[in-house]
């Protein structure tokens, strides 16, 4: 009997308690505020429509689907109910009533395919443009071009000021897959040994189905599932066991003359800048150095450098004198327990070259660069070979 009921019952949701309660309150903002918005714009009118309430289960449980999107919700709602008063002028006096209702739903979902904008609410549009009774019937093309223009117009919005606000991306637009950081046409390293963005295309194709997750997502759970993999096969290696401790740092008022001789003494090319309580709050790298200089020309860069790195002997001055001025805030860091193969994506196709590695009170307790990734990696494959 357990076998057969677990046939028919969902798998558990992985959606934390957390989440779940984000949702929910979404949906309670969410259709208050238009309910409240669309009974002021339209006192003793039709305000709100059944559908919208499963349009708010995807805008706040579902943000990062691609039926959720503006777009689709906007566009999916409002040309469902053009499909659904269309289908009832046409024939409402000639069809029975059970074939007025399939017309109406499967023309929506025609519709919403031609013009990329499937929302499964639509449906129930159509069917609330065909079944809704005399008032809706009344208001005829006035149903799907206001009152459900407006509603879904106002929980969108509502969506997106809910969602980011509460850490979650929307609109959740599609990325673009793999850039190269440094603008060349060479695929990122990550993508020239594993499975490629053509690949996925190409079985998404065969599998000939609406998925209801983002390609870019999909993606990326893929890639997550192979460090995994990665993980279970050659055993987990954090940070903590690879990162150097003795690190040279800067503060925000460290001099930009003193910095760069720190990274010419120690021949490195960044230095983490750390608050008096030892928080990363920055990075200065030799391309903020060069950026900020305006060493574009490398003719007379000595000079240039000079000049930059001299304090102008003034209390107020517009050129950059300390550190703080120039460092990149709100660094990439990791954490001492973080599996050296999350850094991976990050240092192979996003650039980064040193990750400021914090303990549990986010203090600063070392740093990796990519020669201490790619040297930790060989000796993790060199010490299975050997084994």
């Amino acid at each position: 009997m357990r076998a057969f009921l677990d046939r028919w019952l969902p798998s558990p949701t992985t959606a934390s308690r957390r989440e779940q309660l984000r949702a929910a309150g979404g949906a309670l903002f969410g259709l208050l505020l238009t309910a409240l918005l669309g009974l002021t714009l339209s006192p003793g009118a039709i305000f709100l429509v059944a559908p919208i309430g499963a349009s708010s289960v995807l805008l706040f449980a579902l943000p990062a689907s691609p039926l959720a999107q503006p777009w689709a919700a906007i566009g999916g709602n409002v040309v469902s109910g053009l499909m659904g008063v269309l289908c009832m002028r046409l024939f409402g006096d000639i069809l029975p009533m059970p074939l007025l209702c399939a017309l109406a739903a499967s023309t929506a979902i025609a519709a919403m395919f031609a013009l990329r904008c499937l929302h499964p609410p639509g449906g129930a549009v159509a069917l609330t443009a065909v079944i809704g009774g005399p008032a809706i019937h009344a208001a005829g093309f006035a149903f799907p071009l206001v009152t459900v223009l407006a509603d879904t117009t106002l929980l969108a919005l509502m969506a997106m000021l809910y969602n980011n606000l509460t850490g979650r991306r929307y609109p959740h637009a599609q990325l673009s897959a793999h850039p190269n950081p440094h603008a060349t046409k060479d695929a990122v390293p990550t993508v020239r040994l594993g499975f490629k963005p053509e690949d996925l295309d190409a079985v998404l194709k065969q599998y000939n189905q609406v998925l209801d997750i983002s390609r870019d997502d999909l993606e990326s759970l893929f890639m997550q599932t192979e460090q995994r993999a990665y993980q279970r096969r050659f055993g987990i290696i954090s940070c903590a066991d690879i990162m150097s401790r003795d690190i040279v740092s800067a503060e925000f008022g460290t001099s930009l003359e003193e910095a760069w001789q720190q990274m010419r003494t120690h021949r490195v090319a960044a230095l983490p800048v750390l608050n008096r309580a030892r928080r990363v709050i920055g990075i200065v790298t030799q391309t903020d150095f060069l950026e900020h200089g305006g060493l574009d020309d490398y003719r007379g860069i000595r000079q240039q450098l000079q000049r930059f790195l001299r304090k102008s002997g003034v209390t107020h001055t517009e050129k950059a004198e300390v550190v703080g001025q120039i460092m990149s805030q709100h660094p990439t860091t990791a954490r001492l327990d973080t599996p050296i193969v999350d850094l991976v994506p990050l240092m192979a196709d996003s650039g980064f070259h040193h990750i400021p590695i914090v303990d549990e009170e986010l203090r600063f307790a070392g740093i990796i660069t990519q020669s201490d990734l790619v040297a930790a990696l060989y000796e993790s494959r060199f010490a299975e070979a050997a084994a």
